[in-house]
């Protein structure tokens, strides 16, 4: 049965199971983007114990307290757990929303919702990818400037 042959109230249950579908959607975007916050705010904090610590590194502030290179490993693990969380959001939305188009394909295919409804492209997916290249390269540039492992 198509969407045009279902009877009015038919189509008014279908108009709020498409309209549920986009909310669904819209709720996963809130959840990555607020995945990119927690990821972007430990890369940057990150980043930034490791800059702090890397220009104050030959005043010796902590008189031997610290092993020299601990800050900047500290700085380097937020990097890195953040990248991870990033990427772990990410794939994580990536494969609902695969899941989520699945079953609205099912519904249309069913009659249960309108074909005309769109579901776009998550621009969200698009900046969470971008700031894991930019995390790749915080880390790298981290690695580069702290020199060989001792």
């Amino acid at each position: 049965m198509k969407y045009d042959d279902l009877p009015a109230n038919d189509k008014m249950a279908s108009l709020r199971t498409s309209l549920s579908v986009q909310r669904t959607r819209m709720a996963a975007e809130r959840t990555l983007m607020a995945t990119m916050r927690t990821s972007l705010s430990l890369i940057g904090f990150g980043f930034t114990i490791f800059s702090f610590f890397q220009g104050i590194a030959g005043s010796q502030p902590f008189g031997g307290i610290f092993p020299p290179r601990a800050p900047a490993r500290f700085g380097l693990a937020l990097v890195v757990i953040g990248v991870l969380v990033l990427l772990l959001g990410t794939l994580y939305h990536y494969r609902y929303t695969v899941q989520l188009r699945r079953q609205r394909t099912e519904f249309i295919e069913q009659g249960f919702l309108p074909g005309t409804s769109s579901f776009p492209l998550s621009m969200s997916l698009v900046t969470s990818f971008l700031l894991l290249l930019v995390g790749l390269a915080a880390i790298l540039s981290i690695m580069l400037r702290m020199g060989p492992f001792s």
